[in-house]
């Protein structure tokens, strides 16, 4: 019996040393034993390495970025939609999800489904709000205050002891262990990203990471607890393992039943050496990890476009324990004529 073949446009094509989901989440899309996949990718620059893998991705647009205007970016979907009679988009990138969560009914009107979390939701896990979360969902988070201002510095040492985390509203976290090294991330973080710059507790423990979906009813479809063996200067798993965990998994199914939460998402935990764990970042979306939880048996990113598509797959009920994941480097290669057409022409 032949599958149906869906249009799926994905982003976070950057699969470099800060890598994006949108690389493993095509893989998942593509071992698919219920559906086929013809993958558009959108990129917003021309050196993603994602645009280079014929194998991964069967079609490039560029699109321009989000702070460009939500019109701006509709009307370039709108037109990659005409000539790819797109089902589903997936977002990976956490910068562009209040575009396409705000774009949603329009998307829907011309027949582009996604699945993501709310407005509200996306609001309130906010790493700036994140005290206020831990006390309304009753977890455990680490003290953490917004600062505005290079001033504010000189107050943080009434609050916190060094070292602690400086952090971007988006991305970015670093440990500074003196006034000066919180001056100089608060620097780089805000010309990066933009106010305001979280300020937070530093906890000393292990860090472990669940990649869950919830399908918005209150329900978790997914979810499968890692531990990072290896982490990058920049924060991120170069490599992790799948672990037995129920305090983690139960923690998790709470919070989605609690929140009713839509679509996927990351927890950041922190164990401590008295077991305790803290919650220290929600990320609400697919996280560059995603492909440890397909091998392990949840393949949450063809999931996702079932719950998108409205076709209710079953929750998952369990996941292969001890799956390693490892990443490395490849050197693609490609010709001078496909980076010309694309800069040009904004597809390939």
């Amino acid at each position: 019996m032949k599958k149906t073949t869906y249009h799926i446009a994905v982003t976070g094509l950057n699969n470099t040393d800060n890598p994006g989901p949108g690389i493993p989440v095509i893989r998942g899309l593509r071992e698919s034993k219920d559906f086929d996949v013809r993958i558009i990718g959108l990129a917003y620059e021309n050196l993603e390495p994602g645009i280079y893998m014929p194998d991964m991705v069967d079609k490039t647009y560029q699109i321009p970025y989000p702070s460009s205007g939500m019109d701006t970016l509709l009307k370039r979907i709108e037109y990659i939609h005409a000539k790819e009679k797109l089902d589903v988009i997936i977002p990976n990138f956490d910068a562009e999800l209040y575009t396409f969560i705000q774009a949603k009914e329009r998307l829907q009107r011309i027949g582009i489904q996604t699945f993501l979390p709310t407005m509200d939701q996306l609001e309130e896990r906010h790493k700036a709000n994140l005290s206020q979360y831990g006390e309304k969902y009753g977890i455990k988070v680490p003290f953490s205050k917004v600062i505005t201002h290079r001033r504010d510095i000189e107050q943080l040492k009434d609050s916190f002891e060094y070292p602690l985390l400086v952090k971007g509203k988006f991305y970015d976290a670093y440990l500074a262990y003196s006034d000066e090294q919180v001056n100089s991330f608060f620097n780089r973080i805000s010309a990066k990203w933009g106010m305001p710059v979280i300020i937070q507790e530093f906890i000393r423990g292990t860090e472990v990471n669940v990649i869950a979906l919830g399908d918005g009813l209150g329900n978790t479809v997914g979810a499968v607890p890692m531990r990072k063996q290896y982490i990058t200067d920049k924060g991120k798993a170069w490599g992790g393992i799948t672990i037995q965990n129920d305090e983690m998994l139960k923690l998790t199914r709470d919070l989605i039943r609690k929140t009713k939460w839509q679509g996927g998402m990351e927890l950041e935990l922190i164990k401590t050496n008295k077991n305790e764990y803290f919650l220290i970042e929600i990320n609400p979306r697919i996280p560059a990890w995603v492909y440890l939880a397909v091998a392990s048996g949840q393949n949450i990113p063809e999931a996702m476009v079932k719950l998108a598509l409205g076709l209710n797959p079953e929750p998952f009920s369990n996941y292969e324990v001890g799956k390693m994941f490892i990443r490395y480097s490849y050197d693609l290669i490609g010709d001078i004529s496909q980076f010309g057409n694309l800069s040009v022409s904004g597809e390939m």
